[in-house]
């Protein structure tokens, strides 16, 4: 969200989208110092977050895995070697109208957002024992295209 300097307008859409998304209000992050290539200043508006725990998180995990993914254009898996070693992964998705809360018709413009799954386990292998009942449809592991080099 770029243009949150020259436009506040920017930034209250997207807290309205992300209030949309993940039903609770998310907070809004100031820069922590100034960049004069990007003419932001110290404490400007820059972006905003939620933090979902419990049962608010499960609905938003569900809602991500049976209805948003799919959605995604030209989907083919994710990729199961994207989760870390302590049980983390992170998926930027690109529209934010994959999800079925925004209206295509009264957004002003497409957001991209970045989703961070975190775990408290240790290690891969506990993570793989307490994997959520969610299933990830995985992409197969190997080169893009068959033909590589």
């Amino acid at each position: 969200m770029g243009e949150t300097t020259t436009d506040k307008k920017i930034l209250d859409n997207a807290v309205a989208d992300l209030t949309k998304i993940a039903g609770q209000r998310p907070v809004v992050t100031k820069a922590k110092k100034s960049i004069a290539t990007f003419k932001v200043r110290k404490g400007y508006p820059v972006g905003c977050m939620v933090t979902l725990r419990g049962q608010r998180m499960y609905e938003f995990l569900d809602r991500l895995v049976t209805v948003a993914i799919p959605r995604i254009r030209d989907f083919r898996g994710i990729s199961s070697r994207a989760f870390d070693g302590r049980g983390n992964y992170s998926l930027g998705v690109k529209e934010q109208i994959i999800f079925p809360e925004i209206e295509y018709d009264k957004i002003d413009t497409l957001r991209g957002l970045n989703i961070s799954i975190t775990r408290p386990q240790k290690t891969t292998m506990r993570r793989a024992r307490c994997s959520p009942p969610f299933a990830f449809r995985s992409r197969p592991e190997g080169p893009p295209w068959p033909n590589s080099l």
